[in-house]
């Protein structure tokens, strides 16, 4: 049985990458200070979330000729630049393409947002917030399709947070120019 966004029972005391892909095909999870989460497939609004972001955010950096990178999970991000921690973000924005190899992200994207499902609370709100910050991530964004808001994090200088509704237009913080309602993103 597959727990969604839990820990799994500690075989060990400490888990590693290599952990991470010794997991039998089809079978996603991350990595978090040593400790591997199981995380549960998607559902269909998470995906048209996913997809609908994706597309906006790519076509933004394509109209300013920009040099980000945005990549929609599964997308393998190395936090640390170590063994101990391995996520999968749902969007990744990544400005600096030494950063970039075959495998992913080594090290924090610019922007990452997450997508929560009814499992992923804790995950989400609280695990990753701490991880992200504490990484060097400039902003986070958690979007809650259950209670239809969108949560804020800055990072970078000045550190801020704010909530919005899906109806709000939502402003990015690294971006000056980059703004989105996801009510009319899912139209």
């Amino acid at each position: 049985k597959v727990r969604d966004i839990m820990p799994l029972p500690q075989e060990k005391a400490v888990y590693t990458t290599d952990d991470i892909y010794a997991l039998p095909d089809g079978q996603r999870a991350e990595l978090i200070e040593g400790q591997i989460y199981n995380m549960a497939p998607p559902n269909r609004i998470h995906q048209e979330i996913s997809g609908s972001l994706y597309h906006a955010i790519r076509s933004y950096i394509d109209s300013k000729h920009g040099e980000c990178k945005v990549y929609a999970a599964p997308f393998a991000v190395f936090l640390n630049k170590d063994s101990l921690n391995y996520v999968e973000p749902d969007i990744s924005v990544i400005c600096s393409k030494d950063k970039l190899n075959e495998k992913g992200c080594n090290g924090a994207p610019d922007w990452i947002i997450e997508i929560v499902s009814p499992g992923s609370t804790r995950m989400d709100y609280f695990i990753k917030l701490f991880k992200y910050r504490s990484s060097g991530v400039r902003e986070y964004w958690i979007i809650n399709p259950m209670k239809k808001t969108i949560q804020t994090y800055a990072f970078s200088d000045i550190e801020d947070s704010n909530q919005y509704s899906f109806e709000d237009t939502v402003k990015s913080s690294i971006y000056d120019d980059f703004e989105i309602s996801l009510s009319e993103l899912l139209k």
